[in-house]
């Protein structure tokens, strides 16, 4: 009785774990020290909770094409800082500074997003603790839409 509460109660804490890993630092998956720019096409976007993701084809300097994974801020952050839903499209150029993911995987974090129009906006999670971060829903990258 003793093993099947203990089971019971160890599949109640995994579970109940799942919502504070999918949410997690700017540390404990980028590398502050790897910027990267990304420069490509809008190929997905996924505008859902807890972070929005956007996909874009990004050729090297041979013309091979890699799709990279930019994560950013929740939708309403994104909103709260002048983001809409219709700002980016598949189709579109764009262009993403960045921190890498620490596993090399083509994964960035897109703290500044150049959209197709030139306009510039911070994308990284108020409080994540990363580059740029003051833990506000504007952040402190130069050249971000409060920072012009």
């Amino acid at each position: 009785m003793k093993t099947r509460l203990a089971f019971l109660l160890g599949m109640v804490l995994s579970v109940s774990a799942l919502p504070a890993y999918a949410h997690h630092s700017f540390a404990a998956e980028f590398d502050a020290t790897k910027p990267v720019r990304l420069v490509g096409k809008v190929t997905r976007i996924e505008w859902t909770n807890p972070h929005t993701y956007f996909y874009i084809d990004v050729a090297d300097a041979s013309g091979q094409i890699t799709n990279w994974a930019v994560e950013g801020a929740s939708p309403g952050a994104l909103s709260r800082r002048g983001w809409n839903r219709d700002d980016m499209k598949v189709g579109d150029s764009v262009v993403v500074d960045g921190y890498r993911a620490k596993n090399g995987a083509n994964l960035a974090d897109g703290r500044l997003v150049t959209l197709a129009n030139g306009r510039r906006l911070y994308g990284g999670s108020p409080g994540d603790g990363g580059p740029g971060d003051d833990g506000t829903d504007q952040g402190s990258l130069p050249g971000t839409s409060s920072h012009q």
